[in-house]
């Protein structure tokens, strides 16, 4: 087919705008509306609730949506593709069935299975996790909407695959038409976080107005090709900018695996075609890995965490009589893990007492909720009158409460069931790709030196550079770039890995390797370890490394003058 297929999206994750499927619908013009509403905490969040009630394993945000949007999008021809299913995909479907037939809709409904792979988890070496779901491709979406679908929803697919599975069903595309397969990943990574193409979460923020961002939409061409924009009218702005942020987004080198192809993300051509319309081209593809990757979430214990609030002077002094104190009274049963932190944001001579004050954080976890409930709690609570003075907590006594433990594992594609249940209720199984290639990286390339003698400026790099990181497991990723070629070559060659390790202390004893992507002026550095066990497990104060790019951008260096 040709002209452009135009695939919005209106959910960037599980509690996102609920009013964006209604703002998406009647926005203008669209084909199909994506809603991406699955995370690795979010398997976790299921996993828990599917505990508590079988009926319980998918979003039911995304149910609430569809009785105000289901109607308006079947009146509009807009066919809907979510990721909503989460781990009852099937649940999921028949309450949509449910639904239509309260609302009075005719409507045909498919859906995806076959990610959840909970009760072979022992057989396929992963143990009794909580949790266990392969990343799916595209390629049983494809054939649901090729079945006439209406609606189709799915567990655990890759994120982008809400995107490749409906313009590989449009376009008539075959498994091995690898380019435009990884042009269609390339639009779907760009769009699967919603406001984040728009300018939400951006580093130059200050230009544009992002009060209330509009959700992305991308128009696939037939050799996929896109255009990234979004409805006349809505807020936020779409630029070679806000696209280069959102593609560094969770990644790691310059190929990007996927279930059904390796997109390769440096021949990613980025250019900005008119307002709030930005051309991705020249994306190149190559098979997909044998292994697809699982999802294991695992309940791993309790936590707790007290807060105690230090004023005015000898903070350090009081932070150590506190420790002192909090771990005596800990002694007969101490915790598996205590950790501390002292968070100094006092100021000297400070107008407000906040402004004076600093926090010293005790985070405790262990298998047995009592020792880190109100045990640990109530013990800090007992201090009050015999500890540092101005004794305070953030926060009253609490109990403890779980968390979780994610763990990234991978299985031969080949022993993954991916069943596709069709419109008319029939099922049909999607095999495995036929052609694979192992992962290889990509060596980086080599890049002109720029020695420069002129003078420098001691400034933050983030008056030069923007930065978006995200969270990968227990790994983060961290991803720079900068908008012009000579502050690119400067970019290339001074942020290396030792410099990064000595801006970001954190990373300073870990594993850190740097990807070079020089179609996107980018680096990407992907820290592994910085995040412990994953978001679940909250090991740190950021546990989605949500704004580790941030804290990179504020670290001062030397950057010659001529650039700034």
């Amino acid at each position: 087919m040709t002209g452009a297929l135009r695939i919005g999206n209106a959910s960037g994750f599980y509690g996102d705008r609920f009013a964006a499927v209604r703002e998406m619908l009647d926005g203008g013009p669209l084909d199909v509306l994506t809603g991406d509403y699955l995370a690795e905490l979010t398997m976790l969040i299921l996993g828990r609730d599917r505990l508590k009630d079988a009926n319980r394993g998918y979003a039911k945000t995304f149910l609430r949506q569809m009785e105000d949007g289901l109607g308006l999008a079947l009146e509009r021809g807009v066919k809907i593709v979510t990721n909503a299913g989460g781990l009852d995909p099937a649940g999921l479907a028949t309450a949509l069935h449910e639904l239509a037939e309260r609302l009075g809709l005719n409507v045909r409904i498919a859906h995806v299975e076959g990610d959840d792979l909970v009760d072979r988890a022992a057989e396929l070496g992963f143990g009794k996790p909580l949790t266990a779901n392969a990343y799916l491709g595209a390629w049983g979406i494809v054939a649901c909407l090729r079945s006439g679908a209406d609606v189709v929803v799915t567990g655990r697919v890759t994120d982008a695959s809400l995107v490749v599975g409906p313009a590989a069903a449009h376009f008539g595309w075959a498994r091995d038409d690898y380019d435009a397969l990884a042009g269609a990943v390339a639009a779907g990574h760009v769009i699967e976080c919603g406001a984040q193409a728009t300018g939400g979460n951006y580093s130059f923020f200050t230009r544009h107005d992002v009060h209330r961002p509009g959700f992305p939409i991308a128009e696939i061409h037939p050799d996929g090709s896109s255009v990234i924009t979004k409805h006349a009218g809505t807020g936020g702005a779409v630029t070679a900018g806000t696209v280069t942020a959102q593609l560094l987004y969770e990644i790691s080198g310059a190929r990007y695996a996927g279930p059904d192809v390796t997109a390769r993300f440096d021949t990613i051509e980025l250019s900005e075609v008119n307002a709030d319309r930005v051309r991705i081209d020249g994306v190149r593809g190559e098979p997909p890995p044998p292994d697809v990757k699982v999802c294991l979430n695992s309940l791993g214990g309790y936590r707790n965490e007290v807060n105690f609030v230090l004023t005015g002077l000898d903070i350090e002094d009081k932070a150590e009589l506190a420790r002192a104190q909090l771990t005596q009274a800990m002694s007969a049963r101490r915790p598996a893990e205590m950790r501390w932190q002292l968070v100094r944001t006092e100021h000297p001579d400070a107008g407000t007492e906040e402004q004076a004050s600093a926090l010293l954080r005790c985070t405790v976890k262990d298998p047995d909720a009592a020792v880190v409930g109100r045990a640990f709690s109530g013990a800090a609570v007992e201090l009050a009158l015999a500890s540092y003075p101005g004794f305070h907590l953030t926060a009253p006594p609490g109990d403890a409460s779980p968390y979780g433990v994610y763990t990234p594992a991978f299985v031969d594609a080949k022993l993954v069931g991916h069943t596709a249940v069709l419109a008319d209720g029939t099922s049909a199984d999607v095999e495995p790709p036929g052609t694979t290639r192992e992962l290889e990286p990509v060596p980086e390339p080599a890049l002109p030196a720029t020695p420069s003698s002129g003078p420098t400026r001691r400034v933050p790099l983030g008056v030069l550079a923007a930065a978006r990181s995200g969270d990968k497991g227990g790994s983060a990723n961290v991803g720079v770039w900068v908008e012009d070629d000579p502050s690119w070559r400067w970019l290339a060659e001074t942020l290396t890995v030792p410099l990064f390790r000595q801006l970001l202390p954190e990373a300073a004893e870990l594993p850190v390797i740097r990807h070079v992507l020089p179609n996107l002026r980018a680096v990407n550095f992907v820290v592994d370890g910085l995040l412990g066990e994953g978001v679940a497990a909250q090991a740190r104060f950021d546990p989605q490394a949500k704004a580790v790019g941030e804290w990179l951008r504020s670290r001062y260096l030397e950057i010659p003058e001529e650039l700034l």
